[in-house]
């Protein structure tokens, strides 16, 4: 029985010391430059047709994400589309991006 639990053990204590999916800036500015600079600019300051998105806060801009992912947010098809397409370490990266711009 000890032979089993120790394994177990072990991963819980290495999920409790390492960080929590942390946030890659320069991962999430490759992916703006990828995919949404075509619609809100290199800068993300957006325009009169889109939003702008830099400095939005962290929570804001994922949970802008997970609603399109998950449907609650329907007016924008492709933003939708894009938004299906991104994992949650991707949306975490584009955050931590974004968070920093102003």
């Amino acid at each position: 029985m000890y032979k089993t639990m120790l394994p177990v053990m072990l991963a819980a204590l290495a999920l409790v010391a390492a960080p929590a999916n942390a946030a890659d800036v320069a991962a999430g500015k490759a992916l703006a430059e990828g995919s949404c600079a075509d619609c809100h600019g290199d800068d993300g300051a957006g325009d009169d047709d889109y939003p702008a998105i830099a400095g939005l806060s962290v929570e804001k801009f994922t949970k802008a994400m997970q609603e399109y992912q998950d449907g609650t947010r329907t007016k924008n098809p492709k933003m939708i589309k894009e938004a299906k397409k991104l994992s949650a370490a991707q949306i975490a990266d584009l955050s931590a991006y974004y968070a920093k711009l102003k």
